[in-house]
């Protein structure tokens, strides 16, 4: 379907393209939250496999390059903060392909005026259909699929006919925690190191702080598993005034604040498992194949189906139903009724994984790379 005014193609269903590496400079740009960012880079890894010649830039916002930068499909990350004129930019990079999983008017108004050849957007963007030429329609809202498989959408215009099935996803990040001597001393001392990440940024439902303490007052007695707060500085602030008995516990560590994101991902690719509600760091540990739980409400769009932690070594827990008080937050008992003891027992499989990865000789101390 073509726009009346000739300035672009609506692509309601695939096309047939066929893929070949006479494309040699692609761009993605994804210019918002770190889960996004994360559930985006898989795109990285399918272009990379389909074009293996071209090089693949990546444009985000200064705070997430961090986690884009190790990732082995990404040749380029470019910062937004970084470009003065993006149209002078864009030009120069002399792309052949952009694709904009997170809309831009700016942005799609200097790939326009960078005459870049492709330019991808979804199609309930208005300005979109005067500066993108190639539209894909799509509902994210009420979608069956994941979000990662949503952002495959967008490659309709190249030839993709289904977007890939979750299990395929995994293998598309790419990304690998960096090498930080200073953590592996600062986890070594301790045996088997659990990340606890109680806050989402306001991007989820969040488990109830008092729960995190009632996990952590039944693990108290395995004196082999330690656990550690993450957050920001703001977040470390909350938690320190509404969760004093959580960082109370002597087998509690608070870090809030400590790192930033590439530091934050070297922790989680050093521990041994990470639990958060739905939030960017537990998308960012199941991408980095860690040992993930996710802790989620069964309320769309914010449920598993759309949010759940895609990793080989991800799970998540959440009620078969919602109760009768979802639509307000203060009331609503879903995240509430995910038991302490329910959490407690996937930490203690986890636990048992290690030690029988381990020689015999080793199962007394569990190493942090476990």
């Amino acid at each position: 379907m073509q726009c009346r005014h000739n300035c672009a193609e609506l692509y309601i269903y695939p096309m047939e393209v066929s893929m070949n590496n006479t494309v040699n400079r692609i761009m993605i740009c994804r210019t918002d939250n770190i889960g996004d960012v994360v559930l985006t880079l898989p795109l990285a890894g399918y272009l990379k496999n389909n074009y293996p010649n071209a090089t693949i830039s990546f444009l985000c916002r200064r705070y997430a390059a961090g986690v884009v930068r190790n990732c082995r499909f990404v040749d380029r990350v470019i910062t937004l903060e970084s470009i003065n004129d993006p149209a002078e930019f864009f030009a120069e990079l002399n792309l052949d392909i952009i694709v904009f999983a997170f809309p831009s008017k700016v942005l799609a108004k200097a790939a326009r005026k960078a005459g870049i050849g492709m330019r991808i957007g979804t199609s309930h963007r208005l300005y979109h259909w005067i500066y993108c030429n190639k539209l894909v329609h799509f509902t994210r809202v009420n979608s069956t699929l994941h979000e990662a498989q949503l952002n495959f959408m967008l490659l309709r215009p190249l030839g993709l006919e289904q977007p890939p099935t979750l299990s395929d996803i995994p293998a598309m990040y790419g990304l690998v925690a960096p090498d930080n001597p200073d953590i592996k001393v600062l986890l070594s001392p301790h045996q088997f190191n659990l990340i606890l990440h109680p806050k989402s940024n306001g991007n989820g439902r969040e488990w109830p702080i008092e729960r995190y303490a009632e996990l952590a007052c039944l693990l108290r007695s395995h004196s082999d598993i330690t656990l550690w707060i993450t957050g920001s500085t703001a977040e470390g602030e909350w938690i320190a005034s509404h969760g004093a008995d959580l960082l109370a516990m002597p087998n509690v560590i608070d870090v809030c604040g400590r790192f930033d994101l590439e530091g934050l991902t070297s922790f989680i690719g050093s521990a041994n498992g990470l639990i958060a509600s739905g939030t960017g760091p537990m998308h960012l540990a199941a991408a980095l194949g860690q040992r993930t739980l996710g802790l989620f409400p069964p309320i769309k769009p914010i449920h598993p189906a759309r949010w759940a932690p895609l990793g080989v070594r991800a799970q998540t827990l959440c009620r078969s139903e919602r109760c009768i008080r979802c639509e307000d937050i203060n009331t609503c008992s879903c995240m509430l009724d995910i038991a302490a003891e329910e959490v407690a027992d996937i930490v203690l499989g986890w636990l048992e994984q290690v030690k029988k990865v381990l020689p015999e000789s080793k199962q007394k101390k569990v190493t942090a790379h476990g």
